[in-house]
């Protein structure tokens, strides 16, 4: 039996919006893309132009912005790991970040002051890996605890990086606390893209890491002469990536901010559950999707707070959505850039074809206001971050919609 697309509008009363996103604003956020800017590998990522997949789908224009291309990575979660970790040193430094970049960080003086330390994790790969590649760049250690069903190729990505890494026999919630727990007993230090009572400051400064992605693509869309997206479509994990992404959009635009769709994988859509009942949910299980960086039951507090005060409309996709948008990325309409995106980056762009293409959904396009004039922002978060998974999906069509 097929798997419909459910959704809901938010229809959450809004409480404190602007103080939601205050740590997300343009100044803060470009602490960050300053601190990126100091490693010698950082370079903006592309922008993706696919007009004639816009006027297929009768819209106006659609953009992706193309994560792959992120430190040699892969994928974009390396920016919230390293920016949150090069934070955590300036305190322990008792300096700004903004007088600290990568080269002061590794210099003989600074790393003696630090001293040795352990960063942990818990990632499902693409978080992990980012936390090891920059423990490895800072002269330090990390230890990565991964879900049950988490790629091989993945774990020893993350193992190439330096990083002591396992996959466990428990879901993700459970790795964080596998995580957190060897950290408190280890002297070590949680670097976790979640947020729960008592341990914040870290997730914030995760978010603020994200940001980059949001200054860059704006910058990107105004030299297209592009002012601002009329909507942005973001997927969803435990929310943290989408907060920011909606934080520093919301910040930056104000009462003029685009409209947002949070988007969850059907087995993991805490988020999408939250807003049904306009107050935080959980979802338990093994959560065995193939959108595996979404693969998060407990919502990042923080998040939720912005999600709930700015975002439109939570959506929960089953996997076959996602696999179609990895097959239409990666194979365009001649003309349009290719995006080679992996599960997790794919899923709004599969959404947005069937939203604009599928009578059934006609009530969500009319909800969300998408026409011939709308401007479309994605972010495809990963690329082919398992190679053999990508050929399966693309090339052999697992995960096909059913008929």
């Amino acid at each position: 039996m097929n798997k419909k697309i459910k959704w809901t509008n938010n229809n959450i009363l809004k409480t404190n919006p602007k103080e939601s996103i205050k740590f997300l604003s343009e100044e803060e956020v470009g602490k960050a893309i300053k601190f990126h800017k100091s490693f010698d590998q950082y370079t903006v990522t592309p922008l993706a132009k696919l007009d004639n997949l816009a006027n297929y789908t009768g819209l106006s224009r659609i953009y992706v912005k193309d994560e792959s291309y992120r430190f040699e990575l892969n994928a974009f979660k390396v920016l919230g790991g390293s920016f949150a970790m090069g934070k955590y040193l300036a305190s322990k430094l008792d300096c700004d970040i903004s007088k600290l970049g990568y080269r002061e960080l590794i210099s003989e003086d600074i790393k003696k002051e630090l001293g040795d330390i352990t960063f942990t994790t818990a990632t499902d790969g693409n978080h992990g890996r980012g936390v090891a590649w920059t423990a490895n760049k800072l002269n330090q250690k990390s230890v990565v605890y991964m879900p049950k069903g988490s790629s091989i190729t993945r774990l020893e990505n993350i193992r190439a990086e330096g990083a002591t890494a396992s996959i466990t026999e428990v879901n993700y919630d459970d790795a964080v606390r596998l995580a957190t727990d060897y950290a408190n007993q280890n002297n070590g230090v949680v670097i976790q893209d979640t947020a729960w009572e008592g341990y914040e400051e870290i997730p914030a400064w995760i978010m603020q890491g994200y940001g980059t992605m949001a200054l860059e693509s704006i910058e990107q869309l105004k030299e297209k002469k592009i002012e601002r997206p009329t909507h942005i479509f973001l997927q969803a994990g435990v929310g943290s990536f989408a907060g920011a992404i909606q934080g520093v959009f919301a910040s930056i635009y104000g009462d003029d901010c685009p409209t947002t769709v949070i988007v969850e994988s059907n087995l993991a859509d805490c988020l999408y559950k939250s807003a049904r009942v306009g107050e935080i949910r959980s979802v338990g299980g093994d959560m065995q999707t193939i959108m595996a960086g979404l693969a998060c039951g407990e919502p990042n507090t923080i998040a939720w707070e912005i999600l709930k005060n700015h975002s439109a409309a939570f959506v929960s996709c089953p996997d076959w959505v996602a696999a179609n948008g990895m097959r239409i990325l990666g194979n365009p309409i001649k003309g349009d850039d290719r995006v080679v995106s992996g599960e997790s980056g794919a899923v709004t762009a599969g959404l947005l074809f069937e939203v604009m293409t599928n009578p059934e959904y006609a009530q969500m396009k009319e909800d969300l206001k998408l026409d011939e004039n709308s401007k479309v922002l994605l972010f495809s978060t990963e690329g082919d971050t398992d190679p053999e998974v990508y050929k399966e999906i693309v090339w052999q069509g697992v995960y096909s919609k059913e008929i």
